[in-house]
């Protein structure tokens, strides 16, 4: 399989493409909010007003900024970031990874067009937009960074912003490890359902060969 890098100007009009569940423009306001005491006591300014979300459906990330007050270092982040729009996109909208990399089918690569699949679940870089041409065994990363609410895995909750994989727990939250239990419950403790153990016996015509399943599935309770 062949790999290669390739930031083509295409990514930079990703932001202007009608991508279901892409918002298509980000401002942002700096308007300045009332100071904690925390910020009172430090060198930093007050936390500005949030962005509008990356995304319309399917997880999207805002930020909020924060100015250095002093001439010196100031300690700590000038910006933080909250999950938004953790509203499921309609099935029509396809995978947003996968948009990412459609969007550039109609830029040449090398002098040729490409239809360009997703490549998922990148242990390395899970965060970059790497896409392979149909039909081919070309693999390009096609951006350094995928949109900002792009699942990392596709398994997973967790999703990229600006280029880092961050955690995500089943309550949406950044930086949370709060996970489903047995019964499909977030945060449950496993006590909404019960566990039910059987076989599953199939018998193939073809062979008459006789297929044994061991069965085990959790069922809600009455």
């Amino acid at each position: 399989m062949l790999f290669s890098r390739c930031w083509p100007t295409a990514q930079a009009k990703l932001s202007r493409r009608a991508l279901p569940g892409l918002r298509q423009t980000r401002t942002f306001s700096i308007s300045r909010t009332a100071r904690s005491e925390e910020d009172q006591d430090s060198l930093w300014d007050a936390w500005g007003s949030w962005s509008e979300c990356s995304r319309t459906c399917g997880g999207g990330a805002s930020y909020s900024l924060r100015r250095c007050l002093s001439s010196k270092i100031c300690e700590g982040r000038n910006i933080r970031y909250r999950t938004c729009s953790n509203v499921d996109c309609p099935p029509e909208a396809g995978d947003f990874r996968a948009q990412q990399c459609s969007a550039h089918n109609d830029v040449k690569y090398q002098g040729q067009f490409y239809e360009w699949l997703p490549v998922s679940n990148d242990p390395d870089n899970p965060c970059s937009l790497k896409c392979q041409a149909r039909g081919a065994a070309l693999v390009v990363e096609l951006a350094p960074k995928v949109l900002d609410g792009t699942r990392c895995y596709t398994e997973s909750l967790d999703m990229c912003i600006s280029g880092l994989c961050q955690i995500v727990g089943c309550d949406r939250q950044l930086g949370s490890t709060v996970k489903e239990d047995n019964c499909g419950v977030c945060n449950g403790d496993g006590s909404t359902c019960r566990m039910v153990r059987g076989q599953y016996k199939s018998q193939l015509s073809a062979n008459k060969c006789k297929l044994s399943l061991l069965v085990k599935c959790h069922l809600p309770l009455s």
